[in-house]
């Protein structure tokens, strides 16, 4: 069976707000179509991803900023943070896990440990393993996002 993630739905309580922020962000603009005043879709595409976001009006009875855990990879966890903080996006400070592997949840966009030993430390992963770095921001709403290092993939992926 082949099955590709194509698109992720955003709940957001004003769509030019948040238009304007995901473009500023760098994602790329698909498409902004109104049939009528209570139906728009906005569809935007992170650089180099082949799944897309898109939010708007009457697309969705979740609540604005409910998603947590948008997953970002990038190459350079510091050039990415920082290229999102020239185009005006708050941005955290690059962190690791202290236990190596980052369980976790999201609370407002922000990544919150639930197990022993696991915490959240400053700067890349020591040895900026793979899987190993993050960084977090979140959309107007809260909607949170996670930028995460990966140089190389798990084997399958």
């Amino acid at each position: 069976m082949y099955m590709k993630l194509e698109l992720i739905v955003l709940p957001v309580s004003d769509v030019d707000r948040a238009k304007a922020f995901y473009e500023a962000a760098g994602f790329r603009l698909d498409l902004d179509k109104a049939v009528h005043a209570e139906w728009r879709a906005v569809h935007l595409t992170p650089p180099g991803s082949e799944c897309s976001v898109m939010f708007g009006t009457g697309l969705t009875s979740a609540e604005p900023g409910s998603v947590q855990g948008l997953y970002l990879a990038v190459l350079d966890i510091e050039e990415a943070r920082a290229e999102l903080i020239a185009r005006g996006v708050e941005v955290s400070e690059v962190f690791h896990d202290a236990g190596g592997l980052l369980f976790h949840g999201h609370e407002d966009g922000e990544i919150t440990h639930r197990r022993e030993g696991q915490g959240r430390l400053a700067d890349p992963h020591p040895d900026r393993a793979s899987y190993g770095s993050f960084a977090t921001f979140s959309d107007p709403d809260g909607n949170g996002w996670v930028l995460q290092e990966i140089k190389q993939r798990f084997p399958g992926r």
